[in-house]
């Protein structure tokens, strides 16, 4: 768009009184200081009703496998057990809400060699979860998970998160007066015969969630 002569000027103009109105607003508030006084502000904030929280907690930080009988000349089996692992959950039944539910998942990762061995996939790692307190009911195990040695549906090992256990209304739990509920697993692991001697190690990361239903 083009602005006449006329147009520009006016536009100059009122640009340059706001200038001048500006310098003219500052001189005005040039005041003097004659001394500062401070008010401290102060609160006492009690605990938020509702405090509660709800946690994982793991027995144990290793776990170690031996070997047993396969049965079978052509696999080699090691077992052991998954240290005790325990939700807690102290939160009151109003502040959960409906329809939410708390699981315990895990995965685990290959087995390394110490010794520059061919890593042994954790699809050979399988698990079979046992719930130690089942909270009136409301707290339900996983299904046992195989290895890929093995067959059937669940031959898959511990390659994706496979499920521990859960509680499937985390307010009518919190409603039975328990805090707390634990589980573990046994755990096995199943390579071939064939497979190269040494020291492996794996780690197994279990994580609690809590969604809705």
């Amino acid at each position: 768009m083009k602005f006449s002569t006329g147009m520009t000027a006016r536009l100059a103009v009122a640009a340059l009184g706001g200038l001048v109105l500006a310098g003219t607003a500052g001189a005005a508030f040039a005041v003097d200081a004659y001394g500062d006084e401070e008010v401290e502000v102060s609160v006492s904030i009690a605990p938020a009703t509702g405090s509660g929280s709800l946690s994982l907690s793991v027995a144990g930080t290793s776990s170690s496998l031996t070997e047993v009988a396969s049965g079978e000349p052509e696999v080699r089996r090691f077992d052991g057990g998954l240290p005790e692992v325990t939700v807690t959950d102290t939160r009151e039944a109003a502040e959960i809400g409906a329809d939410r539910w708390w699981y315990v998942v895990g995965q685990a990762t290959d087995f390394a060699g110490d010794s520059g061995q061919p890593a042994i996939s954790a699809g050979n790692l399988g698990w079979a979860p046992d719930v130690i307190d089942e909270g009136d009911g409301l707290v339900m195990e996983g299904d046992q998970v195989d290895t890929i040695v093995d067959d059937g549906p669940d031959a898959v090992g511990l390659v994706g998160q496979e499920l521990l256990y859960a509680a499937f209304d985390s307010a009518t739990l919190a409603e039975s007066g328990e805090t707390s509920w634990s589980a573990t697993a046994a755990l096995f692991l199943k390579t071939g015969a064939d497979v190269a001697p040494g020291d492996y190690s794996s780690t197994v990361t279990l994580s609690l969630f809590e969604d809705v239903l």
